[in-house]
C-alpha cells in the first residue's frame, strides 16, 4: 500500500531535491502532495539548480517551474504518512511562517517519517524539533543545526524517524533509507526486452 506524503516547496528551492523525490516517491507508488504558502494547487514556484563547480559555494542557476498540486490552507497534517522537506534556498523564508513550523511539528510529534535535504533542516531547526537528534544538512548549516539541538553526522544520515541528507548527490542513499523507514519493499524483477 502506497503511503500519502507531504512535501513542503517554494520559490528557489532546489530544482533536484524537489523534481527528483517528487518523482521518484510517485514512481514506486505514493501518493505525494506538493504545497507551498500563498500558493494554490495548479499555481507553480520557481526552482533553482545548484551545481558544484570548486568554488568556495555552490553555483546557483534558474530551474523549471514546478507546479504545486495541493493547497496548503486546505490539507491536514493528520492525513499524511510522512513529510519531505526539499533544499535550496526556499527554506529560509518558509521557517518564518507559523503554519509550516507547525505542520514539521505535527510530523515529529506523531513519530511520522521525515525527510529533509540540503537546506530543508533550516526548517526543522526553527520549528524547535532537533533537539537530541542525530543528522546531517548542508555543511553550511550545520552551525544552526547544532545550535537547534542535534549531533552533526558527514554523512546520510537515519535516526528514529529522521533522514537526512547533504545534497542532491546524495539522492541515491537518502531515497532508499527513506523507502525502508516508510516501510516500502522493492522486489527485484526480470524485465523483459524485445530481444527476449
Amino acid at each position: 500500500m502506497g503511503k500519502k506524503i507531504l512535501m513542503i516547496v517554494g520559490d528557489f528551492g532546489e530544482d533536484y531535491e524537489t523534481m527528483v523525490p517528487f518523482q521518484a516517491l510517485q514512481m514506486v507508488g505514493h501518493e505525494v502532495d506538493t504545497v507551498c504558502p500563498d500558493k494554490s494547487a495548479g499555481q507553480t514556484v520557481k526552482t533553482a539548480i545548484h551545481d558544484f563547480r570548486g568554488d568556495q559555494t555552490y553555483l546557483e542557476e534558474r530551474g523549471h517551474n514546478f507546479e504545486v498540486n495541493a493547497t496548503f490552507d486546505e490539507i491536514d497534517p493528520a492525513e499524511y504518512d510522512a513529510l519531505v522537506v526539499p533544499g535550496g534556498r526556499a527554506p529560509e523564508y518558509l521557517r518564518t511562517y507559523e503554519e509550516v513550523l507547525d505542520t514539521v511539528r505535527h510530523f515529529f510529534d506523531e513519530g511520522k517519517p521525515v525527510a529533509a535535504v540540503c537546506h530543508g533542516p533550516q526548517i526543522l531547526a526553527a520549528a524547535g524539533v532537533l533537539d537530541g537528534y542525530e543528522m546531517t544538512a548542508y555543511p553550511a548549516v550545520r552551525a544552526e543545526v547544532e545550535a537547534a539541538g542535534c549531533s552533526w553526522v558527514d554523512e546520510v544520515t537515519v535516526d528514529k524517524n529522521l533522514v537526512t541528507a547533504q545534497a542532491w548527490p546524495d539522492h541515491p542513499e537518502w531515497l532508499a533509507k527513506f523507502l525502508e523507514l516508510l516501510g516500502t519493499e522493492i522486489t527485484e524483477t526480470e524485465v523483459a526486452t524485445a530481444d527476449d
